[in-house]
């Protein structure tokens, strides 16, 4: 097992929700998790909506960009976590699979995207929780 537990979400586009979860998880982790995300058929940038809702919350996405899942980044991680889109991700032994069950921010504006924001907060803060119980958020 690593010292820092690492994490890895996955969404088709890694446009959206994966995003969102991988920089909440990151910026509460504070460094004691090691955080990525990468979907199968990745987008051309992160969607505007979601860029907005997270810098609502001081968490900037604008540099980030979509990237191609890989076997690797599955074999790296200890927790993976699929985002509800029904994508295809590799099995490896003695990895933690989970799927959260999330709308898809795609075509919605931020209004939309707000309260899906919010439930992978939620969901990232539990996680958190579990990977180092003694975080502090």
């Amino acid at each position: 097992m690593p010292d820092v537990p690492e994490v890895l979400f996955v969404c088709v586009h890694n446009a959206g929700r994966s995003q969102m979860a991988a920089a909440l998880l990151a910026h509460h982790a504070a460094g004691k998790v090691a955080v990525r995300s990468a979907g199968s058929a990745p987008a051309d940038e992160v969607n505007p909506s979601v860029r907005q809702v997270m810098d609502e919350l001081g968490i900037d996405l604008s540099h980030e960009v979509p990237t191609k899942l890989t076997t690797d980044d599955v074999d790296a991680a200890e927790v993976v976590i699929t985002m509800g889109c029904g994508d295809a991700c590799p099995v490896f032994p003695g990895k933690r699979y989970l799927d959260w069950q999330l709308d898809d921010p795609a075509g919605k504006g931020v209004d939309d995207v707000r309260p899906i924001r919010d439930d992978i907060d939620r969901r990232v803060r539990e996680l958190l929780t579990e990977l180092v119980p003694a975080a502090t958020m």
